[in-house]
């Protein structure tokens, strides 16, 4: 990995290689939302790993995902990866296997500390975690075959701009995976927060993740903060996100789950069959009960061009 460190330099950036806790610091002074929102992670880190965890676990955990199974079978054994807003690290430690190398960039450092942390714990050598947010990435355009960003975005004061810095990671025939909020899939999750707010937190009714989690309390608290205190949060339909791929010279591919009403994808980095529009928005009012119990987040997959 060592040899690897000029990969993540970049023009107009003076980076900090040299961090006592070894976590390379690419992010220079943030604007006030941001470092809001740094601030909001510093304090709970997302998502937090449960007590005695195991590489064994994090993988039996991750895999319960369709999604997650299909990501891992399509990412190529030697590809190099960028994880944009990694939190903990969890995803960049599941994918940080065979020959792959994998780097989780944040800007929180509680967050890579504790997946730094894991990484040891675990025996992972084949990920590393850089400091760096999406104003200002810190890492070379270009030099990724995977550009993955789940939950993130959408927590930028501009998601529109912050796809545009992060699509230039990408090398050209790159794969760019990028999850937000649905515009119609958060509803279900935004009539919850509303109660929830009336009754002073006290209540929040039917959410499935807060009662896996009642015997977990820090990652109960997580969960809470991040679904339902977060600073900023933006939501978004998959036609708008196909109009930042357009100006991104990024091809659509498909989302996760189809955007074709009663496919289920095998294969998440083959072309859709189909993108007609109409299906498309109502294949989005379905996942108002598909996705709508957890987060409403939804994954659109482009090429970069």
């Amino acid at each position: 990995m060592g040899a690897l460190a000029g990969d993540w330099s970049c023009r107009n950036c003076e980076a900090r290689y040299e961090a006592p806790d070894g976590i390379p610091n690419l992010r220079l002074e943030s604007d006030a939302r941001t470092d809001i929102v740094r601030r909001f992670y510093e304090y709970a880190p997302f998502p937090g790993y449960p007590p005695r965890d195991s590489l064994v676990g994090l993988r039996a955990r991750a895999e319960r995902s369709q999604f997650a199974r299909l990501l891992d079978r399509e990412v190529p054994g030697d590809a190099r990866i960028v994880e944009i807003g990694c939190g903990t690290g969890q995803m960049s430690l599941y994918l940080a296997r065979a020959d792959r190398v994998v780097i989780g960039a944040d800007l929180s450092r509680a967050s890579l500390l504790l997946g730094k942390a894991a990484a040891h714990r675990f025996g992972i050598d084949r990920a590393r975690f850089v400091e760096t947010d999406l104003c200002r990435p810190g890492l070379r355009p270009g030099s990724f075959d995977v550009v993955y960003s789940s939950g993130v975005l959408h927590h930028t004061p501009d998601p529109r701009a912050s796809f545009a810095r992060m699509a230039q990671l990408a090398k050209p025939g790159g794969i760019i995976v990028l999850g937000l909020y649905n515009a119609f899939a958060r509803i279900p999750l935004r009539l919850r927060r509303m109660v929830a707010r009336l009754s002073g937190f006290r209540v929040v009714p039917f959410d499935p993740v807060l009662q896996d989690r009642k015997h977990e309390p820090a990652r109960r608290e997580a969960w809470l903060r991040d679904q339902y205190q977060h600073p900023e949060e933006h939501r978004h339909t998959l036609a708008e996100v196909q109009t930042w791929f357009e100006e991104n010279e990024v091809e659509y591919v498909r989302a996760y789950p189809s955007a074709m009403i009663g496919e289920e994808p095998e294969e998440l980095f083959a072309p859709a069959a189909d993108n007609w529009r109409l299906e498309g928005w109502l294949a989005q009012l379905g996942w108002m009960h598909s996705l709508g119990r957890e987060g409403g987040l939804f994954i659109t997959i482009g090429r970069r061009l």
